[in-house]
């Protein structure tokens, strides 16, 4: 917690900060003092929050509507002494809680591995001498020091900076390390532009520095993205907010259902029990018992399929989701691009080149942009090799992925030399290093002297700033090698176009030095220097990347990019992706919004702007959830990617969230629905298709599931308003139910996806799961199966025959009726010979296994006396399956009259569509 709250620390002289911390930059805090601040500020550690325990989860499956009605048959039946009925259900209750307990998310860890992020220790000094504690141990007033390698264990105003350089792209979203400063900025910098500051979690990559603690803990911009993960909403998925409502509406209808079941019965003078137990098998009839694990396991089934196409899904409802995505929220640094720094473009002896490839893998090559000019230039050569010499990194494979140990920007200027033919070794070898001018920011260049061997005066190569180099040069090497008059507004031409598009640009020269020297200072290269060149780099988009937002644009999801990035830079990457088109003349800022803009707009403005805007750069964490929840506000489902910790607030927010496996942190990974084992932005358009396929199934499985429900509670109804015995009993209404939903349709989450399923739009939120012509068909089902298990019910019993063989009947007719139906709904609008009679072959294990579980239902013994039925005869066997091929025929011929029909309102509209 910080002493002095709301300070900008960034505003104010280092002198200033200290004393108003009560510290001596020499001398440190007196131990004491230290002590007295931790007891009263607590440790620098992030708090978390406790989930819920293990049994309160578990009791949570119970919390739906549905399950209260089933818990009440099942006290019911027990009060009735049916004990039979009564454990049968109480048994699919249990079942459907373990099953929901085993499949639902782990309890969510993000805070705790936030936490993690900050475990470390740091070097401090206190009553005059330095020492190593624990990071938790630091207290705001302390002075620490920072060397490469270190991680930044709590927020400092930096007093004393040598070649600093901090990676701070997992918090601010820049993909480059940040060179730190002493001075003072503006009272209005933002976060990214604070470089005299060092903030938590962030690594130094570079140099040495001093700083002065100025808050630690929840107090810490890690801190406050913390709070802000706790902040964001766990939001209900479309789907369980669909199932939601309609269970609700389910529970008052069968309610009022089960109610005049027993008003009707008592007026026509039938006994109270026999009511009881009409109502009983109406409400278990009515409640698709099976639909909960459907739901699970068709969701599992779709996390299964993602793995595959490696999408880790964490939390299960995040598959549905997927498919029912509007807008990706996409961050640029590792998601859309490389995550490697790579040069694009030189420029040398006034000659221009391209550079194909990307990344730090040396495949690719340089190209001269017209004919006058070939890669053989003297110039050329030069520069590349100023770009090695002039260098401290090293670029490495490891198990064929290449990768930078040091400065990402060094390590592009190696591979750019090595695509044009020269090696590290092989120059290092010929051109040994004498000596060294380091880079520092106030020079704004690095130098080094080489010793060029047989005799000949040795040459300082200098890289850095434009403004720099030029400054210091008075001619420029042509493409021929000789030396030719420097014109300093060409140099600048071409960096303005290097910058436009994006690149980061360095310069580089060299100079002559007397024989025999072997060292060097800033003096001897404050003039005289020849002008070699300069290349532009970038981090590239992925090629991937580039095809899956094309494919997510036909499919009709939007694509808006949200990036702590340079707006500048994020406009020539989202140009190159696809996501914006910026016309020749045109502003960037016309495409771009930044993070200073955003501030200026209040959240209903906000709502206006994320809809047309979708490019935003320098954005803080909290600007992100705005954004996220701004296009919530507009009814879309957004899927947010990143993976940075200055992500994971956005990523909990969003509706999906989707972490980088590779390079994203613990904290993004663990706010996260899904994470990307190949960190490669394709792989979300993969995991959306497998969304829209699972969406699909589960609507194919509830059209199946629920004629069955409607089905059993008219033959209830049928029967009770008729004044005769229940056809079926609520014990066998519960086999029907629960057998019926595993072996047949649950086979249904195994069909392929269906043709063009990336070339329709996304299903509004707003939409039901069933639409008027599924509803209809539903209906239709329902009263399919009353006819056919009511009309054979009563047909046994006109033939003389029990009411145990009648019912025996009757449930047999429910399950072939409802098996001849599973093949109508492997497709909703398709013939099953369109689409493949044999491309899912589990249906036809599950309809065997189904029919075998029959014919144990109906001939053997024990099977007859826990659920009372009975043998029944061959013929009685003949008119089910023919009541099963009818039901099979109806619904084809209902899906032609249907496509028809939508084919006519589509060519009067212009189009033809299938339902």
């Amino acid at each position: 917690m910080s002493i002095v709250s709301d300070k900008p620390w960034h505003h104010l002289e280092g002198d200033a900060v200290t004393t108003l911390l009560k510290s001596n930059l020499k001398s440190g805090l007196d131990p004491q003092e230290a002590r007295q601040r931790l007891d009263q500020y607590g440790p620098n550690a992030l708090s978390t929050q406790k989930g819920l325990s293990t049994w309160m989860r578990f009791l949570l499956q119970f919390n739906q509507p549905l399950i209260y009605i089933l818990i009440a048959a099942g006290f019911i039946t027990a009060a009735l002494q049916e004990w039979v009925d009564s454990g049968v259900i109480f048994g699919v209750v249990l079942v459907n809680a373990v099953i929901g307990f085993i499949q639902e998310s782990k309890a969510e860890n993000a805070l705790a591995a936030l936490a993690d992020t900050m475990v470390s220790e740091a070097t401090v000094v206190r009553g005059g001498e330095k020492r190593r504690i624990p990071s938790a141990e630091l207290v705001v007033g302390d002075i620490v020091l920072l060397q490469a390698g270190d991680r930044v264990p709590a927020d400092m105003r930096l007093l004393h900076c040598r070649n600093l350089q901090v990676d701070e792209s997992a918090l601010t979203g820049e993909s480059v390390a940040v060179e730190k400063t002493v001075d003072p900025l503006g009272p209005d910098t933002t976060l990214a532009e604070r470089i005299n500051m060092a903030y938590g979690s962030s690594m130094v990559t570079y140099g040495q520095a001093t700083g002065i603690v100025t808050a630690t803990g929840n107090q810490t911009e890690v801190g406050r993205i913390s709070e802000l993960i706790s902040s964001a909403q766990n939001l209900a998925t479309p789907l369980t907010k669909k199932i939601s409502h309609f269970s609700h509406i389910l529970l008052y209808a069968i309610l009022v259902l089960a109610a005049l079941t027993v008003v009707v019965g008592l007026v026509r003078g039938q006994p109270l029990i026999d009511m009881f137990m009409a109502a009983v098998a109406l409400a278990v009839g009515a409640i698709p018992e099976g639909l909960p694990a459907a739901v699970t396991i068709t969701l599992a089934i779709g996390v299964s399929r993602m793995a595959k196409r490696r999408a880790i899904i964490r939390k299960l409802p995040a598959v549905e989701t997927l498919g029912s995505t509007t807008v990706i929220c996409s961050d640029k640094t590792g998601t859309l691009t490389e995550n490697q720094m790579t040069v694009q473009a030189i420029m040398a002896g006034n000659a221009h080149f391209e550079v194909s490839g990307a990344g730090y893998a040396p495949l690719g090559r340089i190209v001269a942009l017209d004919d006058e000019h070939t890669t053989d230039s003297p110039a050329l050569k030069e520069c590349l090799l100023a770009g090695i010499l002039c260098n401290d990194s090293l670029v490495l494979e490891n198990d064929g992925s290449w990768q930078v140990q040091g400065d990402p920007t060094e390590g592009a200027l190696l591979t750019a030399a090595e695509k044009g033919g020269l090696h590290e070794k092989d120059m290092e070898k010929t051109y040994p290093r004498l000596d060294t001018i380091p880079f520092e920011s106030q020079h704004q260049y690095m130098a080094t002297l080489h010793d060029t061997g047989k005799g000949r005066p040795p040459l300082v190569y200098v890289k850095g700033a434009v403004e720099q180099i030029l400054a210091k040069s008075s001619e420029i090497l042509s493409t021929d090698g000789e030396s030719a008059e420097l014109n300093p507004e060409k140099i600048q031409q071409d960096v303005s176009h290097m910058a436009a598009r994006g690149l980061r640009v360095l310069a580089f020269a060299r100079l002559e030095l007397p024989a025999g020297t072997t060292t060097i200072e800033h003096k001897d290269i404050a003039s005289g220097l020849t002008f070699l060149g300069l290349q532009g780099m970038i981090d590239p988009p992925r090629k991937e990347a580039i095809t899956a937002v094309k494919i997510c644009r036909t499919a009709g999801i939007k694509i808006k990019m949200i990036t702590g990035d340079h707006p500048v830079t994020a406009a020539a990457i989202a140009e190159q992706i696809g996501i914006i088109s910026v016309d020749t003349g045109s502003s960037v800022n016309k495409a771009v919004l930044t993070g200073r803009e955003l501030e200026q707009l209040s959240d209903e403005e906000l709502v206006g702007v994320a809809q047309e805007t979708n490019v935003f750069a320098r954005a803080t964490p909290e600007q992100k959830i705005r954004l996220v929840r701004a296009l919530q506000a507009r009814g879309h489902i957004v899927a947010m990617t990143g993976d940075g910790v200055n992500d994971a607030p956005a990523l909990k927010q969003a509706n999906i969230g989707v972490a980088m496996g590779i390079t994203g942190t613990d904290v993004s990974k663990e706010a996260a629905d899904m994470v990307l084992t190949d960190d490669n932005f394709s792989s979300i358009e993969a995991a959306v298709e497998e969304g829209r396929g699972v969406f699909d199934n589960l609507t194919k499985f509830i059209v199946w599931t629920l004629p069955t429900n409607l089905g059993e509670g008219l033959v209830i109804l049928m029967a009770v308003f008729l004044g005769i015995t229940l056809p079926i009993l609520p014990v066998q209404i519960l086999w029907i139910n629960m057998t019926t939903a595993g072996f047949l349709g649950l086979m249904l989450a195994f069909e392929p996806k269906e043709a063009g399923i990336m070339q329709r739009m996304p299903r509004s939120p707003d939409t039901p799961i069933l639409t008027g012509d599924l509803i209809s068909r539903i209906f239709l089902v329902g009263t399919l199966l009353l006819i056919g298990a009511f009309g054979l019910f009563e047909w046994e019993l006109r033939q003389g025959a029990s009411i145990e063989y009648a019912r025996t009947v009757a449930v047999n007719a429910f399950v072939i009726m409802e098996l001849f139906y599973l093949f109508n709904c492997r497709s909703l609008s398709r013939s099953i010979f369109r689409l493949g009679l044999f491309t899912n072959m589990w249906v036809f294990g599950g309809a065997t296994i189904m029919l075998l579980m029959q014919i144990f239902y109906t001939y053997i013994p024990f099977m007859n006396m826990l659920f009372q039925s009975t043998a029944i005869g061959m013929e009685s066997w003949a008119r089910i399956v023919l009541a099963g091929f009818i039901t099979y025929l109806i619904v084809e011929a209902e899906k032609k009259i249907q496509n028809s029909r939508l084919k006519q309102q589509a060519h009067r509209g212009g189009g033809i569509q299938e339902l």
